[in-house]
């Protein structure tokens, strides 16, 4: 015959399931219509900022296998031994990363600082 199994829980965890947490929504800051003006402006301009960075991070994404197809010859370069496709979409994309957030980082900073 089986015992029944029983659900061990810290007196704590009946505690604080019991407690009920309070549901409060933050104050939603008013601006004055010049500062809301100037914050769409931002906004927008960032946003187009972003959406360039994020188009040429498909472009290289998506184009890195393509030129690697195109190009079967560079299959037979090595590096250390390991294929130099194999690197360059196992390694490249990384610092490529590093290098576009930084640079939308910079265009985003650099659109605060002209408002």
């Amino acid at each position: 015959m089986r015992t029944k199994r029983v659900a061990v829980t810290s007196p704590q965890t009946r505690l604080a399931h019991s407690r009920r947490r309070a549901r409060t929504r933050s104050p939603v800051a008013k601006l004055e219509a010049a500062d809301a003006g100037r914050a769409m402006r931002i906004y927008r301009a960032q946003r187009r900022m972003a959406v360039t960075a994020l188009v040429l991070l498909f472009a290289f994404l998506l184009g890195l296998p393509l030129v690697l197809s195109l190009l079967p010859q560079l299959g037979e370069v090595r590096l250390f031994t390991i294929p130099l496709p194999w690197l360059a979409v196992a390694v490249l994309p990384y610092p490529v990363l590093v290098v576009l957030a930084r640079w939308q980082l910079r265009r985003a900073e650099h659109a605060e600082d002209r408002e």
